[in-house]
């Protein structure tokens, strides 16, 4: 498996609606614009539109469309489902199991072919895929560092520490983690959670992404400020966090 090696991030977030996909699409456009071929994975999208009869998963689109790819969509997104649910109830509601098997091996196959993967996870780390597997449990298989994407908002010091310390508890190794703000909203919390959270947590916090906003269907992920932001991580310090 080519995530043994470390080649890749597995990007997990503070809670659901954070901005993973944001990053991790922007994150996968910066690389493809320094020339770096790289793959992208949604594990598992809920909460799914249907277009023509069939689920069409918005995130999994999203990194696919960033990454330049033409990696077959079932690859990239091997579970889909309708309900905004965890994974686990989602599946169940829609009389559905998901075999982690099937997740790793799409995983390999995108690995085999690709120099750098992306992974996203969905929700929190500890959310489960089945009633014995969370996304902790695939980042450990997937031996990828954690990437934590950070919703800035009240509440964002609990769950950022929360989340750090399953993942060292698991032994997993957490790479680096980034501060997003989902909304334009102003408060004393956002104003303050960044320098907290780089006294509070022992991992590196590299920065803090302002809220974006554009047209209805504008890919956010290629903004400008966001591009800029990424790229500046992508010099030495954040390159090695692929590595390690």
């Amino acid at each position: 498996m080519k995530g043994a090696m470390g080649e890749g991030l597995f990007v997990t977030g503070t809670d659901t609606g954070v901005g993973k996909t944001l990053i991790t699409a922007g994150l996968a456009h910066a690389l493809r614009m320094r020339g770096i071929d790289v793959g992208v994975m949604k594990l598992v999208e809920t909460g799914c539109p249907t277009r023509n009869g069939r689920l069409r998963p918005p995130d999994a689109l999203a990194l696919r469309e960033a990454a330049g790819l033409r990696d077959a969509l079932d690859l990239i997104n091997p579970y889909r489902f309708r309900e905004p649910l965890a994974p686990m109830v989602a599946a169940e509601q829609s009389r559905r199991s998901i075999d982690v098997e099937r997740v790793l091996t799409c995983f390999d196959r995108l690995a085999d072919r690709h120099t750098v993967m992306l992974v996203e996870g969905a929700g929190g780390l500890l959310v489960p895929i089945t009633e014995k597997v969370s996304f902790l449990d695939l980042a450990i298989r997937l031996q990828l560092p954690l990437l934590v994407v950070i919703g800035s908002r009240l509440g964002a010091l609990n769950h950022a520490r929360l989340t750090v310390d399953a993942a060292l508890h698991a032994r997993v190794m957490v790479a680096g983690a980034i501060l997003n703000c989902p909304s334009d909203e102003r408060s004393a919390a956002r104003t303050a959670n960044l320098s907290a959270l780089r006294r509070l947590l022992p991992i590196p916090v590299l920065g803090e992404i302002p809220h974006l906003s554009g047209p209805s269907g504008h890919a956010l992920w290629r903004s400008r400020v966001l591009q800029r932001i990424l790229t500046s991580y992508l010099e030495d310090p954040f390159a090695e966090l692929m590595r390690r």
